[in-house]
């Protein structure tokens, strides 16, 4: 067998057996290395010197949990939470169920979508905006299936298509770079222009989720929620101001440096600076927030390893050409093939950003054979490691939202958040990656 195939099968085994991705990234690199003729000092040491390419994506997280534990310090999560109750509250008697459902869908969406740009947080927004608002949502008898599908629409096509923020990692520092190290010149390539079909693709997926699939009405236990209580934190006009002084900062920075983790420690450095966050409390923030993301930096890391080993045992070639020998020159059966494996890794290690560097090293060699080009090849690879996100049960962009959903005890993982937003993204997302990875 090749070992690339080996090492990708196995590492995707034991994820799907919920053996945690970096324990089964390493197995899946050492097995690797093994079956390719490598000893296993030699595998070790590849694993070893792959490592540091992961680093700055490791770093950045890192930072960013900090920068987004900083803005919960302020209360600006709170604020948005509270103010969302409050209009909703207003219109409640005013207006249709279905406007003041719009209403909740849009602000979460708004939301979402900010924490991957504007307001860099991630996931760590949820469990501060969304539980408040069960009660009212249970009142209307809004289907949660709805939410979730929004809450994932917002957590990963912003970073598939805008290039600021997560997407400045994902599109820049992941995918053109490894796309650049395994044989194409993307220096010159626009990588909107690539993504834009597949976030097209998402954006019909949701519009089918908010207009039709979850429209309806679904009852839910009013006695089990009670009004989710919450920690409160205290905050006034200083301190959200200054919340948005440092987000506008960090932002600035980003953009003006290319660098998302000077953008975020001079976010952090702001709060410290204008009290919001007292200095004595500044390193306990710091680390509670390093953790808070830490786990998503050590995949990072991991995949670079694993990748590093896939290309020392030099059967990538091999495969390659075995690959060419089936498909022949059947563009479209190989762009199918290519988008439908990134789908089965995504989905088995549960984070786009660590399937990038593994697929790479595979595709890029296979769609330069095949002629497709740069364009497409980006687009292709893109799209094949951002399937999967959505519908992962490991993914963070459905474990978040069910976070937030369940904290009642009414919404199921897997029935409610990861078959829906399965069905309404990655389907979508396979055609629509397919149609780019054609028409590019």
């Amino acid at each position: 067998m090749n070992a690339v195939v080996a090492a990708v099968a196995i590492m995707l085994v034991l994820s799907l057996c919920r053996i945690h991705v970096v324990v089964a990234l390493i197995i899946g690199a050492v097995t690797g290395g093994l079956v390719a003729g490598l000893s296993l000092e030699a595998t070790i040491e590849a694993f070893n010197n792959g490592l540091g390419g992961g680093a700055t994506v490791a770093l950045s997280y890192a930072t960013l949990g900090a920068f987004a534990v900083a803005i919960g310090k302020s209360g600006l999560a709170h604020a948005l939470a509270d103010k969302a109750l409050a209009l909703v509250g207003k219109q409640d008697e005013g207006k249709a169920v279905g406007g003041i459902r719009f209403l909740i869908v849009g602000l979460l969406l708004a939301i979402a979508i900010s924490s991957q740009n504007i307001l860099p947080i991630h996931i760590a927004f949820i469990p501060l905006v969304v539980p408040p608002l069960l009660y009212v949502m249970a009142k209307l008898n809004m289907d949660r299936r709805l939410v979730a599908c929004v809450l994932t629409f917002g957590l990963i096509t912003p970073y598939m298509f805008l290039p600021v923020g997560f997407g400045g990692i994902y599109l820049n520092e992941i995918l053109l770079a490894n796309v650049g190290d395994n044989g194409v010149d993307a220096s010159e390539l626009n990588v909107m222009s690539a993504m834009a079909l597949p976030a097209l693709g998402m954006l019909c997926g949701l519009l089918v989720a908010v207009l039709f699939s979850y429209r309806g009405d679904r009852k839910y236990n009013m006695d089990t929620i009670e009004k989710t209580e919450r920690v409160d934190i205290q905050y006034n006009g200083r301190t959200l101001f200054m919340a948005l002084i440092a987000i506008v900062t960090a932002f600035v920075v980003q953009l003006w440096l290319g660098s998302m983790i000077l953008g975020a420690l001079a976010g952090f450095v702001l709060f410290n600076l204008s009290g919001v966050v007292k200095w004595k409390e500044a390193d306990d923030l710091f680390t509670e927030g390093m953790k808070m993301l830490a786990m998503i930096g050590f995949i990072m890391i991991a995949a670079s390893g694993f990748a590093e080993v896939m290309r020392e045992t030099g059967e990538i070639a091999t495969l390659v050409e075995s690959s060419v020998a089936t498909i022949g020159d059947n563009k479209a059966m190989a762009a199918f093939l290519m988008l439908v494996v990134g789908l089965l890794i995504t989905m088995g290690i549960g984070s786009s950003f660590s399937t990038i560097p593994i697929i790479a090293a595979l595709y890029v060699p296979l769609a330069l054979e095949m002629g497709f080009s740069p364009l497409a090849i980006v687009a292709l690879v893109g799209t094949a490691g951002a399937l999967g996100d959505a519908g992962s049960p490991a993914s963070d962009s459905t474990l978040g939202p069910t976070a937030g959903l369940n904290v009642d005890g009414q919404h199921n993982h897997i029935w409610d958040t990861v078959v829906p937003t399965f069905l309404h993204y990655n389907l979508p997302l396979l055609g629509f990656g397919w149609l780019a990875a054609m028409v590019l």
